[in-house]
């Protein structure tokens, strides 16, 4: 992420989340585990969570939020494994996890942007190499600081086969989105003021006219961050669900 985007997502969030604290790391039990991969510098690493079943199966990139891998994410991880993908959150930062805005806040800023797309493309081929894994059916999502990576990593690696970002920073560069070859499912909140309807919608445009695969929404009465229930200001109940419903039928469809 440039850091003019990062400048802006600490504002847009420090309003999505005031007077609220992210779901503490380790709070709660899951059944992936901690696998490393190959990466620069040094290794990646990342939760995992894996489907029922033998054979291949299709997986997803799953992205954090500004707050690091936390429980939260893990357990999106959970709900894609549960559903039959080979889920794989990586650890942006890591090891290191906010327990405030301020903190991932810092951990936002002082995260080497090249090292995060190093780290979701070491996930990728981490992924593609796996022996229960279709490589031909590896997907990423992602929310917030995590949507823009989404966005991110699918023009930076053409071999993604869907790309799915919620409230993840616009593109407007025809250079860049002429590299875009993943099929694209966004959802925005109207009331999002660090990503406003007007640039979501002349980033649509923009996608449309490169003849670009995309298909977003902006859910009216929506901020920032309406899709994380520990964000007790800013969660919106009806979105999310109808947010949630797209993504599982878009992720289904592109896949599957």
């Amino acid at each position: 992420m440039h850091r003019t985007r990062i400048a802006l997502a600490f504002a847009l969030l420090s309003i999505a989340f005031v007077g609220t604290a992210p779901a503490k790391a380790q709070e709660h039990l899951h059944d992936g585990t901690h696998v490393t991969f190959a990466s620069s510098p040094g290794e990646g690493s990342g939760y995992l969570a894996l489907p029922a079943g033998a054979g291949k199966h299709p997986a997803i990139i799953v992205i954090q939020e500004w707050w690091g891998l936390n429980d939260w994410v893990k357990e999106q991880a959970d709900r894609f494994a549960s559903q039959g993908y080979v889920a794989l959150a990586p650890d942006l930062y890591r090891g290191k996890v906010a327990t405030d805005s301020n903190m991932a806040h810092e951990l936002m800023r002082g995260m080497p942007e090249d090292r995060a797309m190093n780290d979701l493309r070491g996930a990728f081929n981490y992924l593609a190499t796996r022996p229960d894994v279709n490589a031909k059916r590896i997907g990423v999502i992602g929310w917030c600081m995590g949507g823009g990576y989404a966005i991110d990593l699918a023009l930076a690696e053409p071999r993604l086969a869907a790309a799915v970002m919620n409230y993840g920073h616009p593109v407007t560069d025809p250079a860049r989105i002429a590299k875009l070859h993943a099929p694209l499912l966004g959802n925005f909140g109207a009331e999002d003021h660090g990503i406003p309807p007007a640039d979501v919608n002349a980033f649509e445009a923009a996608l449309k006219k490169a003849g670009k695969s995309v298909d977003f929404k902006i859910y009216p009465g929506a901020g920032h961050a309406f899709m994380n229930p520990n964000n007790t200001g800013g969660y919106v109940e009806a979105a999310s669900k109808d947010a949630w419903a797209r993504i599982d039928a878009f992720l289904t469809q592109h896949l599957r």
